[in-house]
C-alpha cells in the first residue's frame, strides 16, 4: 500500500509544493490545494448531474417496465437494463467516478504528508536518508510505527539529530530549514494520527470531517427529495446520507491530521459547489430542456419523413 501512496503522491506532490512556496503554510497550501482538486472535478460533478437527470426521465419507463412485469423480478432487472443499453445509461458510474477520483487524491496526498522533507521541503534523497538513517539510532523510535513516518520523525526530533548530522558534514542551512519548518494549522500538528483513546485537540479534526459530511450528504438528500421523489424513496440513499458521515469519522482517526484537513475542506468545497450546480444546472430546467430537444427531434424526423415519402411518390 505504500508504495501506491508513493506513485500517486508524485503529481500531487510538485502540485502541494508549488502552491506551500507560494504561501508558505503547509495548512493554507492543503486547503489551496483542495480547492483545486475541487475545480478539476467540476467536470466529474456536472456529469453526474446530467447522469440523474438522464434517471429522473427514464422514471415513467421504468414505471411501466414494473407493472408489465410485476411479480417477475429477473424480468424486470432484464427490461431495466436493456433500457439502460438503449438509452446508453449506467447509473452505477454516477456515484462511482467522482468517488474514485477523490479517493486516488486522498491515497497521492498522504503519499505527500508522509514525506515533507521530500515534498515541502525539496531535500535530496541522499540527505533525506541520512537523516533517517540518524533517527533509527535514537531511543524513541519505534521502527513498527515510525517507519512508514519516518520523515514526521526527523522533523518531531530534529533537535536530537541536528548534532549528528552536523558532526557528518550536512549543512546548518538544511537543519535550520527544517527546524523553522511550521507542520501545524491553527495549532493542529498536522503530522500526528488522531488517536480515540487520547482527547485532545487533534479530535476536532474527526469531528469537523464528520459534521461537514454530514451538511454536504443531508442537502443532496433535501435535493433529490425536490428534484426526485421516487429516487429519494430508495433504502440506499438513507444508507449513503448517514454512512458517509460515519466513515468520514473513522478514516480521520486512521491517518495524520493533514488528510482530516484535505477531506474537511473538501466537504465545505464540495457542498458549495453543490449549491451552485443547484442552481447553474438545475435537474428540472435540464429536464425540461431536454424535453423540448426531443420534441424538436422527433418533430424534425417526421418532417424528414414526409418529405421522403413525399419524393418517392413524385418520383412514381
Amino acid at each position: 500500500m505504500d508504495a501506491i501512496y508513493e506513485i500517486l503522491g508524485i503529481p500531487f506532490g510538485y502540485v502541494l509544493r508549488f502552491i506551500f512556496e507560494a504561501v508558505n503554510n503547509y495548512g493554507l497550501a492543503l486547503i489551496l490545494f483542495t480547492l483545486f482538486a475541487r475545480l478539476l472535478m467540476i467536470p466529474t460533478s456536472i456529469y453526474q448531474t446530467k447522469g440523474t437527470v438522464k434517471t429522473q426521465r427514464l422514471q415513467p419507463k421504468i414505471r411501466r417496465i414494473n407493472a408489465k412485469y410485476k411479480g417477475d423480478q429477473k424480468k424486470i432487472q432484464e427490461e431495466t437494463q436493456a433500457l439502460y443499453q438503449r438509452e446508453g445509461h449506467n447509473p452505477m458510474n454516477m456515484g462511482c467516478l467522482p468517488l474514485a477520483i477523490q479517493f486516488v487524491i486522498i491515497f497521492g496526498l498522504i503519499g505527500v504528508i508522509y514525506h515533507p522533507l521530500k515534498w515541502a521541503l525539496a531535500l535530496d534523497e541522499t540527505t533525506i536518508n541520512s537523516l533517517t538513517e540518524i533517527a533509527k539510532t535514537l531511543p524513541d523510535y519505534n521502527a513498527k510505527t515510525d517507519l512508514r513516518t519516518i520523515e514526521l520523525f526527523v522533523i518531531n526530533h530534529i533537535n536530537e539529530i541536528s548534532p549528528l548530522a552536523l558532526s557528518k558534514g550536512m549543512s546548518a542551512g538544511i537543519i535550520e530549514r527544517i527546524a523553522s519548518f511550521n507542520f501545524t494549522f491553527l495549532g493542529i500538528p498536522l503530522g500526528k494520527i488522531p488517536s480515540i483513546k487520547e482527547p485532545g485537540i487533534l479530535w476536532i479534526v474527526p469531528i469537523l470531517s464528520g459534521v461537514t459530511s454530514l451538511g454536504t450528504s443531508l442537502f443532496t438528500m433535501l435535493q433529490q427529495r425536490k428534484n426526485n421523489p421516487e429516487m429519494a424513496k430508495n433504502p440506499t440513499m438513507g444508507c449513503m446520507t448517514f454512512g458517509m458521515p460515519l466513515f468520514s469519522l473513522y478514516f480521520t482517526f486512521q491517518f495524520p491530521a493533514g488528510i482530516g484537513i484535505y477531506w474537511i475542506a473538501s466537504n465545505v468545497f464540495a457542498l458549495i459547489q453543490t449549491v451552485v450546480l443547484s442552481f447553474t444546472h438545475s435537474p428540472k430546467k435540464m429536464i425540461a430542456k431536454a424535453m423540448v430537444d426531443e420534441t424538436v427531434e422527433r418533430r424534425s424526423r417526421e418532417e424528414n419523413l414526409k418529405r421522403a415519402r413525399a419524393q418517392k411518390k413524385e418520383e412514381k
